[in-house]
């Protein structure tokens, strides 16, 4: 898994705010851009959004056009070098790996969900479980790769210098038998015993908090120490995920979290209705 810091990602992601920002201090479009430099608009546009690498031939074209010094340009380089170096978790053939790139050198992670568990916090069994459902099609070498790098993944969790985990989770979840109860009861008390390191924080919402001021079943608010890298909201998707990184995008999903963990239960209150529940399953 990715080390905090060293996200290919992130570093396409630095590299293409930086190359954006030189566009529009000269005040042109990515159309004029592209013409100049002999690339399509659509490559520009993934290369400023950090979708894309960069080869150096392309960054040196940009640093000509754009007129810029010397310093500034060795480190476009070499942002665009690290942004194509092989991640270590791309070997594992993860279908989320931007957002596994995103995730290692994220600050603070927001996890909203309705449905199940947020994959930070998952047991392997109730991993396999989830997963199995997803997809009933793949076979079991597919299906324990998927659960090996999620695994992986919460690592981050138990690092030097872990996120701010925040998850606020609908009590359905504490409700919904998945894979077995044997299975649930485990992931409940995985979830008491992860919500009491001190950077991970965990609220239910309970049923009687009524309708929620969210539309959709799972976002997640990812945020950065680097000022060159923005806030990014992950919204995950049936038929494809979407990555929001508009000001004003990240601050209506915010906004959003912060109503939703007004409405629910403080962490004390929380971790005696997650034993509560554990009780009821032994």
């Amino acid at each position: 898994m990715p080390t905090p810091g060293n996200s290919p990602t992130v570093r396409r992601k630095q590299l293409g705010t930086s190359l954006k920002a030189l566009r529009v201090e000269k005040g042109w479009k990515v159309e004029h851009v592209a013409t100049q430099i002999g690339v399509s608009p659509s490559k520009l546009s993934r290369l400023e959004n950090g979708l894309r690498g960069a080869s150096e031939e392309d960054i040196q074209s940009l640093c000509d056009l754009y007129g810029v010094d010397k310093r500034k340009r060795e480190h476009l380089v070499e942002l665009a070098r690290e942004g194509k170096q092989r991640a270590t978790w791309q070997p594992q053939g993860l279908p989320y790996s931007t957002y596994v790139g995103l995730e290692a050198d994220a600050t603070s992670i927001s996890d909203f969900g309705l449905g199940i568990m947020p994959g930070l916090l998952q047991t392997a069994d109730y991993a396999r479980a989830v997963v199995r459902a997803a997809v009933p099609r793949w076979v079991p070498s597919v299906v324990e790769r998927r659960v090996a790098g999620r695994m992986a993944r919460q690592g981050l969790l138990f690092s030097e210098q872990p996120p701010r985990f925040d998850a606020v989770i609908d009590e359905s979840v504490l409700h919904r038998v998945v894979g077995s109860r044997t299975i649930l009861r485990a992931q409940l008390e995985r979830l008491i015993e992860v919500s009491e390191l001190p950077s991970v924080t965990v609220r239910v919402i309970p049923y009687q908090a009524g309708a929620l001021p969210a539309a959709n079943n799972k976002f997640i608010i990812l945020r950065f120490a680097m000022p060159d890298v923005s806030d990014v909201v992950f919204v995950e998707g049936l038929t494809g995920d979407l990555y929001l990184d508009e000001p004003g995008d990240v601050e209506v999903y915010s906004l959003t979290f912060r109503s939703l963990t007004h409405l629910a239960a403080s962490p004390t209150t929380t971790r005696e209705m997650i034993l509560a529940r554990i009780a009821e399953l032994r």
